[in-house]
């Protein structure tokens, strides 16, 4: 009711005369509308009776009067500087120790620097200590919810150095275990997505699922995350009795867990608004970044590598590649549960297609012998003590072994100097990349949808944080403790490739400043078949303090010694 309105306002013209009754006050009968005052809007003549400044007159504003206004002088420009905002490392979001500095103007993010290195272990570098089998259960820490996976890539590179192919059951069981280990990952990954935009529903209903994994690899490893079951030459054990029967009943009630799955998040109008049209990555800035896996696959590029370079028994089982086509938030999610249910088909495949026979290669320097063996031969027990302790020795060569992790392309650089110990063991980690280009993804977004993006990336800092740094010496520790100096050139800051010096058995051509390096104005070169580095290495001294020049092959001491000459790499 109108009853606060005053006395000398002119009634609303708006209201009816039916709808009028007359209102007492203090004797005073004002005409008020009742029923009519919610749909009334005030008209012109109304709303100009409350016009002008709104302040106490007094003498001074009485006559005051605005003043001119002067369109030749633009207004001043005022700097804003924008907010910077450190996201995590402690942020329950950053999935994982992930420290973003963020510009933002308002809600709205200018830049995103993401600083990683927080879970820097040295993974790269303990390999280099370890025997080839001893080095196969650092895989299972780096990306730690894709463990068998990261165990197969590294598993398919040195049987490529050996030159050797695991049986046909093994490779089978490898793929079914590569398949439930996606499972695993694309749960996680999607699953958390969703919990951090706000939807817990999900996360629990398909951790119960994944739950049941984890106990398919309890049951053929003994563990249920770090299984170090894929190894060179095939895999640890053989499948237990009726394990195949339960991973056939996982597999046929799994698909009504993701039409649930879809059914609280496809459609929803929430999940929707969320990421459609988030995070958008174009098909040349997927390529240009180096993205793989679902990033790249979720901007419209079909790339697998279970399809165009398939490995193991990959080219023998049948299932689709799924791709985006706005290459958003969303289309990544889509990617990723039609994944799960591709998974779904080539496990279902690996179960009927299971063939019998061994599950190991049959060569005793690189597989252990079986336990009736080994209480019946005395060759098989000294096989048994020699692989555990001293390893297999793998020719002298180099490979790179990539394959089609959940998260990307895994990659394994492999270096082997003739030893039982590589010499070098490079890993690619798709999320790297994919981290990489958080900034182009958030820029022009809110900070809500930072978390959005992040979600979508799938990043494990295991795999990211990855790489192992060493003594900057420019070379790498040796055998015994020492430490062995590459060739480069303190004058010039070039190197000698590490597999050339270690492999090739002729001096390289040197650079102009190595010359200045010994007495003789020769160039020398440290390698482990130059005089006298044969013997340090048995007896464990230190190494690369006593390499001679080449041209002092007799040995004479015609050159210095090249400890002189070599100095430490900035």
């Amino acid at each position: 009711m109108w009853s606060s309105v005053p006395r000398y306002c002119s009634t609303p013209k708006s209201a009816s005369p039916s709808q009028w009754r007359d209102a007492t006050d203090s004797g005073s009968p004002l005409m008020v509308p009742v029923r009519g005052a919610r749909q009334w809007q005030p008209d012109v003549e109304w709303a100009e009776q409350y016009g002008g400044a709104v302040m106490y007159p007094t003498k001074e504003t009485a006559h005051w009067k605005p003043p001119p206004w002067n369109d030749v002088d633009p207004p001043k420009d005022t700097l804003v500087s924008n907010l910077t905002l450190n996201f995590g490392p402690q942020h329950p979001a950053a999935h994982g120790v992930l420290r973003l500095v963020m510009e933002l103007s308002g809600e709205m993010v200018r830049k995103c620097d993401p600083h990683i290195g927080l879970l820097h272990r040295g993974t790269e570098k303990l390999i280099e200590y370890k025997t080839y089998l001893q080095a196969l259960p650092y895989f299972d820490r780096l990306d730690y919810v894709s463990m068998m996976c990261n165990e197969q890539a590294y598993s398919l590179a040195v049987e490529k150095l050996l030159n050797i192919q695991p049986p046909p059951r093994a490779q089978w069981i490898r793929v079914l275990f590569g398949e439930i280990t996606r499972l695993l990952n694309h749960i996680m990954a999607v699953t958390t997505h969703a919990l951090d935009i706000g939807a817990m529903t999900p996360f629990f209903w398909m951790f119960e699922e994944r739950e049941k994994m984890f106990e398919f690899y309890e049951r053929v490893s003994g563990a249920r995350m770090h299984a170090a079951y894929v190894r060179p030459g095939g895999v640890h054990q053989d499948l237990p009795l009726g394990l195949m029967d339960d991973i056939y009943e996982f597999s046929k009630n799994f698909s009504l867990r993701i039409d649930e799955l879809e059914e609280m998040l496809t459609n929803n109008r929430i999940w929707r608004n969320r990421t459609v049209d988030i995070g958008v990555v174009t098909a040349e800035d997927a390529l240009n970044y180096g993205f793989s896996g679902v990033m790249l696959r979720g901007s419209g590029i079909q790339w697998d590598l279970r399809k165009t370079q398939p490995y193991d028994v990959y080219d023998q089982v049948e299932f689709d590649v799924p791709i985006g086509s706005r290459g958003d938030c969303y289309d990544r999610y889509l990617c990723r549960v039609e994944e799960m249910r591709q998974s779904i088909r080539i496990i279902s495949q690996c179960l009927n297609k299971m063939p019998p026979g061994e599950i190991k290669v049959d060569d005793a320097k690189v597989s252990p012998p079986k336990r009736a063996e080994m209480k019946t031969s005395m060759e098989s027990l000294i096989h048994h003590f020699k692989l555990y302790t001293e390893g297999y020795q793998v020719p002298p060569g180099a490979t790179y072994t990539a394959i089609e992790a959940p998260k990307g392309e895994f990659g394994v650089y492999l270096v082997s100097d003739g030893t039982s110990r590589p010499y070098r063991c490079k890993i690619k980690a798709p999320g790297f990349a994919h981290l990489a280009g958080l900034d182009k993804m958030s820029k022009g977004h809110m900070l809500a949808d930072v978390v959005a993006i992040i979600g979508t990336q799938d990043i494990v800092f295991g795999e990211v944080d990855r790489k192992g740094k060493g003594p900057e010496l420019g070379g790498r520790r040796g055998r015994k403790g020492g430490t062995l100096w590459s060739g480069s050139c303190s004058q010039h800051s070039c190197a000698v490739p590490a597999e050339r010096q270690i492999l090739s058995s002729r001096p390289l051509s040197p650079c102009p400043g190595w010359s200045r390096q010994c007495s003789c104005s020769h160039s020398f070169w440290l390698n482990k078949q130059v005089r006298g580095f044969g013997e340090g290495l048995e007896r464990g001294s230190r190494l690369g303090t006593k390499g001679m020049c080449l041209r002092d092959t007799a040995g004479t001491g015609g050159g210095r010694p090249a400890w002189g000459g070599w100095t430490q790499r900035p």
